[in-house]
This record gives structure tokens, C-alpha cells and sequence, in this order.
């Protein structure tokens, strides 16, 4: 042993990464949203279009829900664990959000 202790872990760093990867995946999915819907209503709109443009809306809030919530629970000094609930929500709103976009655009 060299002698010299190892400083003691920042408990922040962890909460503080998490936010970000949070924020990271908010952008990307909002940006999913947003080609999604303008590759879809770009040559006129049919109604197939506009359904699955409020479709791909309401998924996209609804991730901006779930990870509103996860962002706020990580201020605390220390933060719960994400539940199974939370987690299915936001691996749901995410996997359907990319497959509603794919489909805009084919």
C-alpha cells in the first residue's frame, strides 16, 4: 500500500449524470417528434398523417412526463431508485415514439 487514501466520493456526480442523460434523451426525442412530423405533413397532410402526428405527440409528452418527474426525484439528497413503473413508461414512450417517426417517414 502506497499510503496515500483515495478521495471520498462526490454522492453528487452520479444524480448530476443521470440528469443529463435525461436531458440527452428528452432532446432526441423531441427531435424525433419534430422530423416525424414535418416529413409527414410536408407534401400535405391525409388523415392517416394527422393521427399519427398527435400520436406521436402525445407520446412524446408523455416521455416528457416521465422524465420530468425522474429529473426532479434526482435533486434530492438522495435519490430513490427508479421504479419498474417509471421505467416501463419511459422505455415504452421512447421505443413507440421512434417506431411512430420510422413510419411517418416511410
Amino acid at each position: 500500500m502506497s499510503g496515500h487514501a483515495s478521495p471520498p466520493r462526490d454522492p453528487g456526480l452520479q444524480p448530476e449524470r443521470t440528469r443529463l442523460a435525461w436531458r440527452r434523451t428528452t432532446l432526441a426525442c423531441t427531435v424525433a417528434a419534430v422530423l416525424g412530423a414535418r416529413a409527414a405533413l410536408h407534401d400535405g397532410a391525409s388523415a392517416v398523417d394527422v393521427v399519427a402526428c398527435a400520436l406521436c405527440l402525445l407520446l412524446w409528452l408523455g416521455f416528457l412526463a416521465v422524465a420530468h418527474r425522474r429529473m426532479t426525484a434526482l435533486t434530492t439528497a438522495r435519490p430513490p431508485a427508479i421504479g419498474p413503473r417509471t421505467a416501463a413508461a419511459a422505455a415504452l414512450c421512447t421505443t413507440a415514439l421512434a417506431a411512430c417517426a420510422a413510419a411517418m417517414i416511410f
